[in-house]
């Protein structure tokens, strides 16, 4: 019997425990109260911060939002587009795919082509796109030959080849239906680079001899 009051206080102490952490922290199920409830582990919930525009005494001029230090130099290096460099935290139709300060999607592809920016894009292409649409985008890549994704869009289909670079570009950045967004696992530019290989792909499915110039039509003819 000496153990026993060891026993009740641990008793005590595991049941005052368990009712802190049901009725503080979960509150009691089914009832209002205006206290708001006690939390044992917040995690980070609520921190101390500053939101942007709000008053702050702490800075000389009276507000959050502080314009960085003379001389400051941005992080990274900037995209090259036909316009010019585009830092990546721009509006920017490099970094949207819409026209700046817009919902319009962009018309055309803005970085330069070239052939390093195809084959860039051939590249990423084979990697993020061939698993389900296949190497030559018709739909038929090895996801569906396995069933795991039974629908898969044809990238030759007369929707897709009406659709603007920058409509492309935000399907690829952020998904659609059953297809998941490519916006986290690659660049920017590497994006619009797919959509370039991608122009190309279709050309070459759907181009005409209508569509090379004389110069192009002599050449095949040798």
């Amino acid at each position: 019997m000496k153990y026993f009051p060891s026993i009740a206080i641990s008793v005590l102490l595991v049941g005052l425990g368990l009712g802190i952490a049901g009725f503080g922290t979960l509150g009691l199920q089914g009832k209002m109260s205006r206290k708001p409830p006690t939390e044992l582990f917040p995690d980070m919930d609520r921190q101390a911060k500053l939101r942007p525009q709000e008053p702050n005494h702490f800075f000389a001029s009276g507000v959050s939002s502080q314009l960085p230090p003379s001389g400051t130099i941005a992080r990274g290096e900037p995209i090259q587009t036909v316009n010019g460099a585009v830092y990546r935290f721009e509006d920017s139709p490099v970094n949207t795919g819409h026209l700046a300060g817009s919902t319009n999607f962009v018309e055309n592809n803005p970085l330069p082509m070239s052939e390093a920016l195809l084959q860039r894009g051939h590249d990423r292409f084979d990697i993020y796109c061939a698993p389900c649409h296949g190497k030559i985008g018709d739909g038929n890549g090895i996801t569906k030959k396995l069933a795991v994704m039974p629908t898969v869009a044809n990238l030759h289909d007369a929707r897709i080849v009406k659709m603007t670079d920058g409509e492309i570009f935000n399907t690829v950045t952020f998904g659609k239906s059953t297809m998941g967004a490519v916006g986290p696992l690659i660049q920017a530019e590497d994006r619009w680079a797919v959509i370039a290989y991608l122009r190309a792909l279709q050309l070459s499915r759907l181009g005409t001899l209508e569509d090379l110039t004389a110069e192009q039509k002599a050449a095949l003819k040798k």
